[in-house]
């Protein structure tokens, strides 16, 4: 090969590494380009990731503890009902043993009882319902009962027994025609006023 020859070859060549060369550097950039994207990225994703997960469970802790508050305070409740209605039963049973009784606390009560009911009907013929070992207790105070419903009312006042009933203690106070009655027994008296018992229980109790 001539001289002339090798110089235009060795410039062919010498433009071809020139050019292989640039275009090496270029895609050498470009990946790296593409990498340091590709990181950042990847860092994001992985940021993300790791931020959903920590939501996640930042959420499912606080309804756990929620969940436990609701528990904790479903079975407090629970306990004071059990404890409240122990107490009536416990109530119940002491009252029961002093309605058995000829007690002076318990016959004072059973006076207290049918005068409050008579008077609520405005005296008058009347038919007393009651236990039937209370009806002797009854009898031997019904004078004083007739003459302070009377009092209160203005009304003339007569009893007589009706059927005895099942009852703790009270009475049942009907008109002779049926159309008027109040239920003052223990049961209903104690019925009628357990939600404000309830919440006196509960405050002595729990408070």
């Amino acid at each position: 090969m001539s001289s002339g020859s090798e110089k235009i070859v060795s410039n062919i060549l010498s433009e071809a590494q020139k050019e292989a060369d640039e275009i090496i550097q270029k895609t050498e950039l470009e990946i790296k380009t593409l990498e340091e994207k590709g990181s950042k990225i990847a860092d994001l994703e992985k940021n993300k990731i790791l931020d959903d997960a920590n939501k996640q469970s930042k959420m499912k802790y606080q309804q756990r503890i929620s969940e436990a508050k609701m528990e904790s305070r479903r079975l407090v409740l629970e306990t004071r009902e059990e404890v409240i209605e122990e107490s009536f039963n416990k109530a119940n049973e002491e009252l029961s043993k002093i309605a058995h009784t000829s007690d002076k606390e318990y016959v004072d009560s059973l006076k207290g009882i049918i005068e409050e009911a008579a008077i609520e009907i405005g005296g008058g013929d009347l038919i007393i319902h009651t236990k039937e070992e209370d009806v002797n207790k009854i009898e031997s105070i019904v004078d004083s009962i007739i003459n302070n419903v009377k009092s209160e009312t203005g009304n003339d006042t007569k009893f007589e027994f009706g059927q005895a009933i099942d009852t703790i203690g009270g009475a049942i106070l009907k008109t002779k025609n049926g159309e008027i009655e109040v239920n003052n027994t223990i049961e209903a008296r104690l019925s009628r006023y357990k939600k404000n018992l309830r919440s006196q229980v509960a405050k002595i109790l729990f408070d």
